[in-house]
């Protein structure tokens, strides 16, 4: 996801490597930050592959460089906006760097495939317990903490579900939702 981010900010123009470090790190916040150790080793094979390229930086002098998408990396970047893996779909931190760039993508119908993987993966029961194959729902727990959880996952995933469901121009649902879900 760190390549699709560094990618899809480059689609919006060139940026100095600290500029493009800084809007990676608020993309990823708290929960995986960016460190210099992952983000120039990422920088350096993409442009090794020929998908970025560096440029001098005519404002800030020679020792300073801008990075810049090529042509083959405008195509890398729309191909995995297209077809995202399906932990990147299942992942929600992933999920949302997809989201992130998604606008990018020029056909509303391509668009439109990856918001109806996403919002099918959230409609499958689910849950972090479960009795044997039967996902616990949070009126089922006594742990507080646990219920929490539970709760918290189940308001995201609602939330969430109505989003795309109006991003796709789909009526929300009249029945009642899954045990997991709901």
């Amino acid at each position: 996801m760190l390549e699709l981010a560094i990618l899809g900010f480059l689609a919006e123009g060139p940026l100095p490597g600290h500029e493009l470090r800084s809007r990676v790190s608020h993309l990823t916040g708290y929960t995986r930050p960016v460190s210099d150790g992952s983000l120039y080793p990422a920088i350096n094979r993409l442009a090794k592959t020929g998908l970025i390229e560096r440029q001098p930086d005519p404002r800030a002098g020679a020792a300073r460089y801008v990075l810049n998408l090529t042509e083959a990396g405008r195509a890398d970047m729309l191909q995995r906006l297209r077809k995202p893996a399906d932990h990147e779909i299942t992942d929600h931190t992933r999920f949302y760097t997809v989201l992130s760039f998604l606008s990018l993508l020029p056909d509303v119908t391509e668009q439109h495939a990856v918001l109806r993987r996403r919002l099918a993966f959230l409609e499958e029961p689910a849950s972090f317990f479960y009795d044997g194959d039967r996902p616990i729902r949070a009126e089922e727990v006594t742990d507080p903490y646990r219920r929490g959880l539970l709760l918290t996952a189940r308001a995201t995933s609602r939330a969430e579900r109505t989003w795309l469901r109006e991003a796709l121009g789909e009526e929300p649902l009249a029945s009642p939702e899954s045990p997991a879900n709901s």
